[in-house]
């Protein structure tokens, strides 16, 4: 038995306490002595011991009162207890038993049965203890695994209905792409006869004069190239945002691979871009970039955009919350990012918001499975247990976060390279 463990003796008889004490020590156990109840539970509410053996007659409270009394305090509940008792009778067991206790001592007692009997409940006491601690592992596991799961679950789902999405973009947008420099071609060639119509305009058929008349020719033959320029510049940025898409959602192999941050970030603001639009009378969510140059880490892509969506799908909530409830006057609504290398080995990722903050109550749970602060269907409270088991587990950084009710919340992200 460690020092600090021992054994207490509650008996209101001195002979009883010495022949007991002698025979537990010379069994390698420390004891130590009550003569009462009350200087009992005084005692073990100071330094509770690994068992107990309680007197059940006592002067004061008895020992059945002192059980109730250890029994009903979450601190010493778990203390096992063995009544002495010259009381054999099945009543006083049974009321015993009942109370708590884990056994029964008749008086007189002999002191190998005594030993034994202590012995016995103390590798049962270990024995639970190291059960308790094995299902609260197991359970910590289980938990993990199911965070796990719907991580993974989230991650194919998001990243299937992406994919799709850029895959059946990618076909009409590079038919478009392809197809608009022989146009411009084609328009250049179809003005230049046209020019030369109106530069002989006398020596056409009436018909052709009659249709030139009718028609803005020299507007037309103006605006056309700036039409098709206009549809170009459109194109190429439907094309960006294909590519955006298929960036975004990149599928992870079991080796991490060299990624430039400032693109997954980018690359989710634009999936969220018709949540950054003024709606209504809400004016519009302005992003602030602030990004360093910085070398490329070693991580999966397709994890890492996806804290960068529920990290910025929380600032827009928050900044819908906090112009909803009116708590600021200022009425501006600005989601900052930057990042910096903090070290030559990290780099730092900053997320941060001026929307309706957090208590700190809930900044110290905000990452445990299954807290959530928004309403029923609205929140799985998921989110960032998943965002913190991304970055801290699967990328060896950290997540940290600084919250001020009514003022805004900063996400810090530290990434080693």
């Amino acid at each position: 038995m460690p020092n600090s463990e021992f054994i207490l003796i509650v008996d209101d008889n001195p002979t009883n306490l010495s022949v007991l004490s002698q025979a537990l020590k010379s069994a390698g156990f420390a004891v130590r002595v009550a003569e009462d109840g009350e200087s009992a539970i005084e005692l073990v509410q100071h330094k509770p011991p690994v068992l107990i053996l309680l007197d059940v007659q006592m002067p004061g409270i008895d020992g059945f009162e002192t059980c109730q009394k250890l029994k009903a305090d979450p601190i010493t509940q778990s203390i096992p207890i063995i009544f002495m008792t010259a009381l054999a009778d099945t009543e006083n067991k049974v009321k015993g038993l009942s109370l708590g206790a884990v056994d029964y001592i008749p008086k007189p007692f002999e002191q190998a049965e005594v030993i034994a009997r202590v012995q016995m409940h103390l590798q049962l006491k270990q024995l639970t203890d190291d059960l308790e601690q094995r299902v609260i592992e197991r359970t910590a596991a289980l938990k993990q695994a199911q965070v796990q799961l719907v991580q993974q679950e989230k991650l194919s789902m998001l990243g299937q209905l992406v994919a799709g999405v850029a895959h059946e973009m990618n076909n009409p947008i590079s038919c478009i792409v392809s197809n608009l420099p022989p146009a411009q071609e084609y328009v250049t060639d179809l003005s230049k006869i046209l020019q030369l119509c109106q530069q002989h305009y006398e020596q056409l058929p009436e018909v052709i004069q009659d249709a030139i008349a009718q028609t803005d020719l020299e507007f037309l033959l103006e605006d056309l190239p700036k039409l098709l320029n206009s549809m170009q510049v459109s194109a190429q940025r439907i094309e960006d945002i294909s590519v955006s898409l298929r960036n975004f959602a990149r599928t992870d192999t079991s080796a991490k691979v060299k990624f430039d941050v400032h693109e997954g970030l980018d690359s989710t603001l634009l999936i969220l871009r018709h949540r950054l639009k003024g709606f209504g009378a809400r004016p519009e969510i302005q992003i602030l970039k602030q990004y360093a140059a910085l070398l490329k880490v070693e991580c999966y892509p397709g994890q890492l955009n996806q804290v960068f969506m529920n990290i910025l799908a929380n600032a827009v909530d928050a900044l819908e919350d906090v112009w909803q409830q009116k708590k600021r006057a200022d009425d501006s609504l600005i989601i900052k990012i930057s990042t910096e290398m903090s070290s030559p080995k990290d780099l730092t990722i900053r997320i941060a918001d001026n929307g309706i903050g957090m208590t700190d109550e809930v900044r110290q749970r905000m990452f445990d499975s299954l807290f959530t602060t928004k309403a029923v269907g609205k929140g799985t409270g998921l989110g960032l247990a998943i965002a913190h088991q991304i970055i801290v587990e699967k990328h060896g950084g950290a997540i940290k976060v600084n919250s001020t009710l009514n003022q805004g919340t900063e996400f810090v992200i530290i990434l080693p390279l």
